[in-house]
């Protein structure tokens, strides 16, 4: 249920669902690492640049539990479109039929988050960019990487993004546009920047992926050079809220989920084995599990940043 009407600021959406939203968890799926500059929070209030079909926008989620709601508000061309896209965003069209914990650390995470849902975008290049930065990489690189390219080749969010330093993404024509040197800058190397550019190229029938099944937006997705399992994994939980996608390759989560099961970590093929009765709802075993905070203490040191390349860029 939702009532929506336009005020001096922006257009305005207060949206009842049906069941306890933890907005905030969901979406939280969508930050870039603490300096994400298309993502701000304040105190509940969650801020989000985003490029929309219509246009950019600044969109404000405030999650309002004690009034039984969530106010949304929005500003600019894509203002109509941000508003539309809430209850999806926030999980309304998530469904958990068919999904059986199979495990008592599984099934404790379940009673303990009952109301966890996974969201759907349906932005697929807002997912894809920042994804393929951070393929084999440290997190502290792929978010630097971020922030420098939205800074340099992006835009201000409208509205009162302008006030906060939120920005949008760049479009795909601006990133088909970006020099190998000007990706040298920002930290990306050759192999990643190819993969950006030709993904801009098709940045069409890439969103289009977000209507298909999931087992087709994998495939197509994939036969993009440079997509594996782990980007189209990392894109589809956003961008199509798929549950059975599972982030193959990842530097924790094979190991968090083994320990966490097992109490041994596991590779990817032991991942995958061990997953494989949960399929279509793979996908939502380690997101409970995150949620819940299971995962194998971090004891390792961290792998260092690659220093060879430049630290800093012009903000425009």
């Amino acid at each position: 249920m939702s009532e929506s009407s336009a005020t001096s600021g922006g257009q305005v959406r207060v949206w009842r669902p049906a069941w306890a939203c933890p907005a905030a968890r969901v979406l939280r799926l969508h930050k870039r690492g603490g300096g994400d500059p298309t993502y701000r929070i304040d105190g509940e209030r969650h801020w989000r640049g985003i490029r929309t079909p219509e246009g950019p926008a600044t969109l404000l989620v405030h999650p309002r539990p004690g009034l039984g709601g969530v106010h949304a508000e929005a500003w600019g061309p894509g203002a109509s479109w941000a508003l539309e896209s809430v209850p999806a965003m926030l999980g309304a069209d998530d469904d958990w039929s068919g999904f059986e914990p199979r495990h008592p650390v599984v099934a404790e995470a379940r009673r303990l988050h009952p109301d966890l849902r996974l969201g759907r975008t349906g932005l697929v290049m807002e997912a894809l960019v920042p994804a393929i930065l951070e393929q084999k990489v440290t997190g502290q690189e792929a978010f630097a990487g971020f922030r420098m390219l939205v800074h340099r080749f992006g835009e201000r969010a409208p509205g009162p993004g302008e006030q906060l330093r939120l920005w949008v993404q760049p479009p795909p024509e601006r990133l088909r546009a970006i020099a190998s040197w000007e990706w040298l800058q920002l930290h990306v190397d050759p192999q990643r920047s190819r993969t950006l550019v030709t993904a801009a190229r098709v940045a069409d029938a890439l969103e289009r992926t977000a209507t298909l099944a999931p087992e087709e937006a994998d495939r197509r997705l994939r036969t993009l050079p440079g997509i594996g399992v782990w980007t189209s994994a990392e894109v589809r939980q956003r961008a199509h809220g798929d549950p059975d996608a599972v982030s193959f390759g990842d530097y924790h989560v094979a190991k968090d989920v083994g320990w966490a099961l097992t109490g041994e970590p596991f590779d990817d093929e032991a991942m995958a084995a061990y997953l494989e009765p949960w399929r279509p709802h793979r996908g939502r075993v380690p997101m409970l599990l995150g949620a819940a905070g299971l995962h194998r203490p971090r004891r390792g040191a961290r792998m260092a940043p690659r220093t060879h390349l430049p630290s800093r860029v012009t903000r425009p």
